[in-house]
């Protein structure tokens, strides 16, 4: 933390890491619903404890500190987010992964080691998601020679790391902008995998990206549905004009109906 230079009340300084983050714990208390906790425990399927608290209130909680504490500097964002996700408390660490969003520009290339150690604890897509997109992906942005890192994450052994590498490059790839044939090659490798977030990851950023480029999507995919599971292709399929829906769908059918009589003559 920081104190301004131009103030030399008490107020002016900012408060430790440990005094912030027993605010933040407070206010997320005081949201805490119950019946909603027990809920998205089982939903999420984690150890980890819940308070029930609603992505809007913890949005809100950030807000206040954002107001409240301006001068949050770099080295005061890494300790506040460390401390917080170093609590066994799914809304403690999703305050971390919104604090680390909200203050991204305040980020430099070293931080992508505790980016990756984040995604590596987070075992939930809750967590990994906004970290790869919202956090990491525009780090990336701004600093390019990273993309040798996703080089690295996209053939981890950890599916949720090879999920961080493709959805990292999505950011750019919404806008229509970014490096198609990176994600291409990523994808490429992983299309064969069975890991259902691995699916998912490929089918949704072809899904983003053929919004603005549905060209790109359609003629990347369709020499390629022989390979994808039903999930890629259908989400890939939902943005594209009805005739490249219809022709990708129908070439996904073909190849599945060959599939599924070998696995039938097995038996």
């Amino acid at each position: 933390m920081r104190s301004s230079g131009s103030r030399s009340s008490p107020s002016s300084t900012e408060p430790s890491g440990g005094s912030l983050a027993q605010q933040i714990d407070a206010a997320l208390r005081r949201h805490r619903n119950p019946a909603r906790a027990v809920a998205e425990k089982a939903y999420l399927k984690s150890d980890l404890e819940f308070l029930g608290v609603g992505l809007p209130a913890m949005r809100a909680v950030l807000r206040s500190i954002r107001q409240r504490h301006p001068l949050l500097d770099r080295r005061g964002l890494i300790q506040l987010a460390t401390l917080l996700w170093e609590r066994s408390l799914f809304e403690s660490r999703m305050m971390a992964v919104l604090l680390l969003e909200a203050f991204e520009p305040l980020l430099r290339p070293t931080d992508i080691a505790l980016l990756e150690r984040l995604i590596r604890q987070s075992r939930t897509w809750a967590f990994v998601d906004e970290l790869a997109i919202a956090v990491t992906g525009r780090l990336v942005e701004r600093s390019p020679e990273l993309v040798n890192v996703l080089e690295r994450w996209s053939t981890d052994d950890d599916f949720w790391i090879r999920r961080a590498a493709l959805l990292a490059l999505l950011p750019p790839l919404r806008r229509g902008a970014g490096d198609f044939e990176r994600f291409g090659r990523y994808a490429d490798r992983m299309l064969d995998e069975r890991e259902f977030f691995i699916r998912k990851a490929i089918g949704w950023v072809l899904r983003e990206t053929g919004k603005k480029q549905p060209d790109l999507v359609y003629a990347w995919l369709l020499p390629r549905c022989r390979r994808a599971s039903g999930v890629t292709v259908r989400e890939a399929a939902k943005y594209l004009s009805p005739q490249q829906r219809s022709a990708l769908l129908s070439a996904y059918a073909a190849a599945a109906h060959p599939r599924r009589a070998s696995a039938h003559a097995l038996r």
